[in-house]
């Protein structure tokens, strides 16, 4: 089974969990923490993946860890739950795709600008300005630099992607003069 299916199955129980006990940005947190820490070491990767381990090991790893990290009572018992079910190599999918139902859930709407330079706080507001009023959510910008793009931007919200980079509109003209 893919990560992908896995993580949303138990992200969305988190999620539930969350929601009914009145702590899901404390669970959001918590497992983004402790998938950060789970990638970060290969080691854990292979004993939670390896066949030979027991699963009390397995439990056990990840409650030491969970106590390590601090994380909320709820948040352990779904890692023993995940544990047992040798599910740990979702982690960071699970992370992911709570962060994502506690974003949907709060109105929120995370967008990736990608242009050559770093944008002015001008122009900025205004794209937050026009996004929000796209996309009816309040947005959280995250701004990445590409060198390779000329000028302009490429928005990604979620799986959309709205491509205003000059290197895409002159492919564009290109396209339409030599269909011409």
């Amino acid at each position: 089974m893919s990560a992908e299916t896995v993580a949303q199955r138990y992200a969305r129980a988190i999620f539930d969990l969350g929601v009914e006990g009145g702590n899901l940005p404390a669970l959001v947190d918590d497992f983004r923490r402790l998938a950060e820490l789970y990638q970060q070491s290969p080691e854990l990767d292979k004993v939670m993946g390896s066949p030979l381990v027991p699963e009390e090991v397995r439990v056990a790893t990840m409650n030491e860890l969970a106590d390590k990290v601090g994380v909320s009572p709820v948040a352990k018992n779904a890692l023993g739950v995940i544990s047992r079910r040798r599910r740990v190599f979702a982690l960071p999918a699970i992370a992911a795709d709570l962060d994502r139902l506690s974003d949907e859930k709060s109105g929120i709407a995370r967008v990736t600008v990608i242009s050559a330079e770093r944008l002015p706080d001008s122009y900025r507001e205004r794209l937050v300005e026009e996004l929000s009023s796209m996309t009816g959510k309040k947005v959280l910008l995250e701004q990445k630099l590409d060198p390779e793009l000329l000028a302009g931007v490429v928005v990604r919200i979620g799986d959309r992607v709205i491509d205003g980079s000059a290197r895409t509109r002159l492919s564009e003209l290109r396209q339409q003069l030599l269909g011409s």
